[in-house]
């Protein structure tokens, strides 16, 4: 009687593990895409920590970033010094004080690449972001991580990986770590739970 008893209790707790590993093993990186490629607009407040071999501590900056699909990207910089990088298509325009740039991503495949890394992300266009990296994704719905790795090999002499961590839709950081052992960590709050 006792081992009859058993048997649907052990069977039980089989299930009851087995249960959060399917669901993980659902989740993949077309859902994660999918997901994200629904958000057609955003805006976050970030933290940047840049750490850079030359210097003893981090450089920290923080401001704002916007995204509107398929293709706008901003990172608004209010601290230490206001800098404005927005990304439309393929054009890149830096302003910092008087002074304006405007830059072809075309022109330079590296930064174009890297910066593509993030906007196919927020986007949720997995062929573009696959065309340049060979992806993984780890994790839960409630909080994933995506590694991309360079599939050029001149973009890996500059970027060794790039890590995208977030929860649902919403990304809440990304972390690049370059060939020369330099690396940024940012941190991203919503908006909507910063306030």
């Amino acid at each position: 009687m006792r081992r009859a008893g058993l048997i649907p209790l052990l069977c039980a707790v089989a299930l009851a593990i087995a249960a959060p590993l399917a669901a993980a093993e659902a989740w993949s990186l077309e859902q994660l895409m999918h997901a994200l490629g629904k958000q057609r607009s955003g805006r976050a407040h970030f933290v940047e920590r840049k750490h850079l071999a030359i210097l003893d501590a981090p450089v920290e900056s923080s401001g704002e970033l916007r995204f509107r699909a398929p293709d706008r990207l901003e990172k608004i910089t209010l601290e230490p010094r206001p800098e404005s990088l927005v990304l439309e298509g393929n054009t890149l325009t830096v302003v910092r004080g008087e002074r304006r740039h405007v830059v072809q991503l075309s022109d330079y495949r590296e930064i174009a690449a890297f910066i593509d890394s993030i906007r196919a992300t927020l986007a949720g266009d997995r062929a573009a972001l696959e065309r340049t990296y060979a992806t993984s994704l780890a994790g839960t719905p409630q909080s994933w991580t995506l590694t991309l790795l360079p599939r050029d090999p001149k973009m890996a002499e500059v970027v060794l990986r790039i890590t995208i961590s977030g929860s649902h839709a919403q990304l809440d950081g990304i972390e690049i770590l370059q060939a020369d052992g330099d690396s940024s960590v940012m941190e991203i709050v919503p908006e909507r739970v910063a306030r």
